[in-house]
């Protein structure tokens, strides 16, 4: 168990002030797990908690930052990923991590464990647009961080409906599907009619002026007739891809304990 001194100071005060109990105490030493950097408190107890570990938005973060907090990820022995990473500090994150991978579209980086387990379920991401592809490149990175199998399926758009029919054998026995969609914002309402599985709605930006910046795609899928039709933020493809990844895993068999 890690836990930075000034954290334990203040249990200690509380102790001897009797604001809590010293079962209370001993508790919240079993359940104080971060890790302190120059510039963050690492969660290092969300992979107990939530299943994975933290994602680190490299948006406003410093290469040296990112790099301390991928350091007491990988003393974890967790698999590290970052989303929004702009190419300079990529390139510095390659230097001092070259077992990393970049996704220089998607704009993440992962630095994964020596042995990983098998994939499990089963993820398509699909964008209605080729702009449409940094967004659903995020998604479909962080699904396979994720440990699931993800097929990219990219233009399929309604303007030409003819494709999306091709395409419909690569992605109705999916677990999940990711649409990222700018414009109008209508693919996912299409794909939903045609899928028993969640499908996960991507506004992005992509459009002209009265797209208002992925606003109409987003109040267009909000409003989406399909009932099994979601929708995460504008250019949100981390959270459609996460999404994607907890269904994909909780729609995985289970080996029962013998």
């Amino acid at each position: 168990m890690e836990i930075e001194k000034t954290q334990l100071l203040e249990l200690l005060e509380s102790l001897s002030r009797g604001d809590v109990s010293p079962e209370g105490l001993i508790e919240q030493l079993e359940t104080a797990r971060s890790v302190g950097t120059h510039d963050a408190q690492v969660d290092v107890d969300r992979q107990q908690r939530c299943g994975f570990p933290e994602v680190v938005f490299c948006e406003g973060k410093t290469a040296a930052a990112i790099a301390d907090i991928f350091r007491v990820l990988i003393a974890q022995e967790q698999d590290c990923f970052g989303t929004r990473l702009s190419a300079d500090k990529a390139e510095s994150l390659l230097e001092w991590f070259p077992e990393a991978q970049h996704n220089g579209v998607a704009r993440t980086i992962r630095i994964p464990q020596p042995v990983l387990p098998e994939p499990v379920g089963n993820v398509v991401v699909i964008t209605a647009g080729t702009g449409d592809r940094p967004v659903a490149e995020e998604a479909v990175e962080t699904a396979r961080w994720m440990g699931c199998n993800v097929r990219l399926i990219v233009d399929i758009g309604v303007a030409g409906p003819h494709r999306l029919l091709q395409e419909k054998p690569n992605f109705v026995g999916a677990d999940a599907v990711v649409v990222a969609a700018g414009m109008e914002g209508a693919l996912p309402s299409v794909v939903g009619g045609h899928v028993a599985c969640p499908v996960i709605a991507v506004p992005t930006s992509i459009g002209y002026g009265a797209s208002f910046g992925g606003l109409a795609a987003l109040l267009g899928m909000i409003n989406s007739c399909a009932a099994n039709v979601t929708v995460v933020n504008i250019d949100a493809g981390f959270k459609g891809g996460y999404l994607a990844g907890l269904i994909a895993h909780q729609s995985a068999p289970r080996v029962s304990p013998s």
